[in-house]
């Protein structure tokens, strides 16, 4: 059921957010350096302040489908998933000590450089294709989603609202480069907070306090934090939030370009590491009150379910249908929208950027010299064309069915096994160009054979009602199937999926490298031992007190924590 709530201030609201987007972007295509050089264009000139680069850290990946999901996923099944969080904190020391050093002082454009230096030009080709497949397919859904979702609630239609946020992210991040995508995530974080608040307060005046939102949750069963199952069929436990999210933090925030470009942008690794740490806290506020307003919406709603009562047609409508039913008061709405739609911008113009530095570097520059006049220039195309790419995906995904579930699927299910591959490569001496090739193809056949393999069995949510409904409503009745009668793999939890993933690297790539004794980058080139840079930092100062008495031609990473 489509309820149109746009007034005149909604538009205004929503207006404002765009031409607000847009002006930074010209304002940094004419300002400084005006982009003339890739360093500026890509890379900020490496002199951007730590806010701007961890709130942009925090932005590239909290997208609207993750708005819209987890207020759903807290609604439908409780508040347990945002114990991931906390895996999230475990997980930034690990990347910004043992990762990020050999990456910053490697000062490459592309993350996928680092692969060619440690095992070979075959695998760098493979792991930049595999993430230009991921992101491509991914942001065209993240354009497509919230549209989709917000037409069948607002009656703002979904058509405009694919060209008007596709087309001004896709100029503002071709004009301005990585300076405007950062002071842009600014303004649309700020934005998402201010939705995000909106409706915990909202609902929490509509149910007559903040701690009833609780009160209510707790009474139907939304805040057990209980399951400690070892049990990989289990959906949500301590245990693979806990290793998950570790895993999932880590192939994000550690090893994915799109992050590893952005931490690139400050002068020093200690001011990168700092980005690092100070993002964690901004994800978890936005997190946390997103997992609120689900419980928030679930406290207005628990005795006349939506879903049920067929006033919407997906789990995922939870949220903006609350927005046009309860939040009446003229802009509110549109406030709203302009959250929603930012977190689309803020994660569409990253991988703009990240997407035009892989393909310049990876792919253009594999197979002939670019001048440096001529770099700015190809990579505003190489951005303005992914641009128009996501477009043309996001009107295509509406006929190809499943393509939404698929996306998000293939983007959990890819980082896992790449970053088993970074990991051999920064942890270990053995490890071959053969042996990850093998390890990075058979994992993601594996972890994309979990994540699509069916039939599947669907995960029990917890009880609602529609007994407080004013009109009448017809329920069917709900079926329970044992999961048993499902094959294995298909049960295991999706949180276990990249865990699963990175294991298999891990064992399948070493199994192959110690059996085939494939020549290394540094045999190739005549040397007799690698260089102690290309390592994680305990590693390399290992590296370093063996190979002294050899003096490496190249400072060691080691060096580069010492950096002020």
């Amino acid at each position: 059921m489509t309820l149109s709530v746009f007034g005149t201030w909604d538009y205004v609201i929503m207006a404002g957010t765009m031409i607000a987007s847009l002006a930074i972007g010209v304002y940094f295509r004419f300002s400084g350096g005006k982009q003339k050089t890739n360093e500026e264009y890509l890379l900020a000139d490496r002199n951007m302040s730590i806010l701007p680069v961890a709130v942009s850290l925090m932005a590239s990946f909290m997208s609207a489908i993750t708005l819209l999901g987890v207020s759903s996923e807290n609604y439908n099944y409780g508040m347990m998933f945002v114990l991931v969080n906390f895996a999230y904190g475990f997980g930034t020391p690990i990347a910004s000590r043992l990762y990020l050093p050999v990456f910053f002082g490697l000062q490459k454009t592309s993350t996928y450089e680092y692969l060619e230096l440690r095992f070979g030009p075959r695998i760098r080709l493979l792991a930049s294709l595999t993430y230009t497949l991921q992101m491509v397919l991914y942001n065209s859904v993240v354009l497509y989603a919230p549209a989709i979702v917000l037409e069948s609630v607002t009656g703002f239609n979904r058509l405009i609202s694919i060209l008007v946020v596709g087309l001004v992210c896709t100029l503002y991040s071709t004009m301005g480069g990585m300076k405007a995508v950062l002071f842009t995530d600014l303004l649309q974080s700020a934005l998402m907070l201010i939705a995000l608040l909106s409706v915990v307060v909202f609902s929490a005046i509509q149910v007559g306090g903040f701690s009833q939102i609780f009160i209510i949750a707790k009474e139907g069963g939304r805040l057990d934090f209980s399951n400690y199952s070892i049990d990989p069929t289990e959906r949500h436990t301590w245990w693979n939030l806990m290793i998950g999210g570790i895993v999932t933090y880590l192939s994000l925030y550690a090893v994915n370009h799109t992050q590893v470009q952005r931490l690139q942008t400050v002068s020093t690794l200690r001011r990168s590491q700092a980005s690092l740490w100070w993002s964690w806290p901004v994800l978890l506020i936005l997190s946390v009150l997103t997992c609120i307003s689900g419980l928030g919406i679930y406290a207005v709603y628990r005795n006349c379910d939506p879903l049920l009562s067929h006033r919407i047609t997906a789990a995922d409508q939870l949220l903006p249908y609350y927005v046009a039913n309860a939040m009446t008061i003229p802009g509110l709405a549109g406030l709203f929208v302009a959250g929603i739609f930012s977190a689309s911008l803020s994660t569409i113009s990253a991988s703009c950027n990240a997407l035009a530095a892989v393909t310049l570097h990876d792919y253009v520059g594999r197979w002939c010299k670019i001048h440096p006049k001529f770099e700015p220039w190809l990579s505003k195309l190489s951005a303005c064309t992914y641009g128009l790419i996501f477009l043309a995906l996001a009107f295509l995904a509406e006929y190809l069915g499943g393509v939404l579930q698929a996306a998000m699927t293939i983007f959990g299910a890819v980082g896992g096994p790449l970053l088993g591959v970074f990991t051999l490569g920064l942890f270990t001496t053995y490890a071959n160009e053969a042996g990850v090739c093998i390890g990075l193809a058979s994992g993601m056949a594996m972890t994309l054979w979990m994540s699509f393999g069916g039939p599947r069995h669907v995960a029990q949510k917890l009880p609602v009602s529609v007994a407080g409904c004013a009109y009448n409503v017809t329920v069917s009745p709900t079926v329970i199937t044992d999961s048993s009668n499902y094959f294995y793999l298909y049960r295991i939890s999706y949180m276990w999926t990249s865990t699963f993933g990175f294991v298999w690297v891990l064992v399948v790539a070493s199994v192959v490298s110690l059996i085939w004794r494939h020549q290394q980058p540094w045999q190739c080139e005549g040397r007799h031992h690698p260089d102690p840079m290309l390592f994680s930092p305990p590693l390399a100062r290992h590296l370093q007190q063996k190979y002294q008495s050899d003096k490496p031609v190249v400072q060691n990473v080691i060096m580069a924590s010492s950096v002020q």
